[in-house]
């Protein structure tokens, strides 16, 4: 859960305290247009009790519930019922959009995109991912905005993503760093490496299955353009196909019957459900020729890039699983030692 999705969890457990209005300062809205006097004129007219507000204790400024401040007004209440945030005021610009993402009147298009920049200033070192959590935008929209905002301008070299870990910005540097120790030091763990590179365990992961088949340990996608083009031309022939790494269809065929006989997966809804996902896989690489010629033309680049996509999930999760069982292993040695 990120810092934002804690501390709004604590506001909403907090205790509810009765506040002057007048004691109130509604300021700096990451609304553009400001506040909606319909949405306003409903909620006074509704009868309803009014649900707290977020309040930040030192300044008094409203995080949410703007428009529950001036409904009350307009029914002549001097009071409203109010949860006090008291972290910093730097998070209070953060939290009003955060809050106002999907409840009560949602932030328009403009006024997620105009938070995105702001927070590109204020929090230069957060991830994609992490403003797009934040103000509801798309992840690719986020990192479209960045790069035509960034251009030219110094930018971090590590990011936080959602989890609040700090990653780097340009893998290329730590592949590569990882490659010299893992060549130097074959025995090296995972982790080790990790950390003398600055990389995360499962890229080491990934790192060193590169290494064992031959190729580069940066893949071709995250290299410059001239680079790209070197590595490809260089790249062994043997076990590309179309361009391509794969492993033979026999040798997966074979790991899967291995797999499938085992009673503690074919016993486990994990397992079953497991065992069910790389049936559909081996089906679709059987009748791969036929399903390319009978897709219709207009789905191909939809299920190109869910292909795509998907595939490197499961890259993904292969790579967690090696560093998962790899750290199992190496408990009992570490504990001997």
């Amino acid at each position: 859960m990120s810092s934002l999705a804690r501390q709004q969890e604590i506001l909403r457990n907090s205790a509810v305290c009765s506040v002057p209005i007048d004691s109130l300062v509604i300021t700096d809205s990451p609304r553009l247009q400001g506040e909606d006097s319909k949405h306003i004129q409903l909620i006074a007219e509704t009868g309803e009790d009014l649900s707290p507000i977020w309040v930040h204790q030192p300044s008094r400024k409203v995080i949410d519930g703007v428009h529950r401040v001036r409904a009350a007004v307009m029914r002549g209440m001097a009071e409203i019922d109010a949860r006090f945030f008291h972290g910093s005021e730097a998070d209070v610009f953060l939290l009003s959009v955060f809050a106002n993402i999907k409840h009560g009147l949602p932030l328009s298009q403009d006024d997620r995109v105009a938070a995105a920049r702001r927070v590109f200033t204020t929090h230069p070192e957060w991830s994609d991912r992490m403003v797009a959590s934040l103000t509801g935008l798309s992840p690719r929209r986020v990192a479209a905005m960045r790069n035509q905002i960034s251009q030219g301008a110094p930018q971090p070299s590590r990011r936080i993503g959602r989890d609040g870990r700090s990653r780097p910005v340009d893998s290329a540097q730590g592949r590569r760093r990882a490659a010299e120790i893992i060549r130097q030091n074959p025995a090296a763990s995972l982790r080790e490496v990790g950390r003398a590179a600055g990389i995360s365990p499962a890229t080491v992961a990934d790192v060193r299955n590169r290494l064992e088949r031959g190729d580069l340990p940066v893949p071709q996608g995250a290299l410059p353009e001239q680079a790209r083009d070197k590595a490809i031309a260089a790249a062994p022939a043997a076990g590309r196909r179309n361009g391509t790494d794969r492993v033979a269809d026999p040798d997966l065929s074979s790991m899967f019957d291995r797999l499938r006989r085992d009673p503690s997966l074919r016993f486990s809804d994990t397992g079953r459900s497991l065992l069910r996902m790389f049936d559909a896989v081996r089906v679709a690489l059987r009748e791969q020729e036929e399903l390319l010629q009978s897709l219709p033309p207009h789905c191909r680049m939809i299920m190109a890039e869910l292909s795509c996509g998907y595939a490197q999930v499961l890259r993904t999760f292969g790579e967690e699983l090696k560093v998962a069982q790899q750290a199992r292993v190496e408990l009992p040695r570490a504990s001997a030692g």
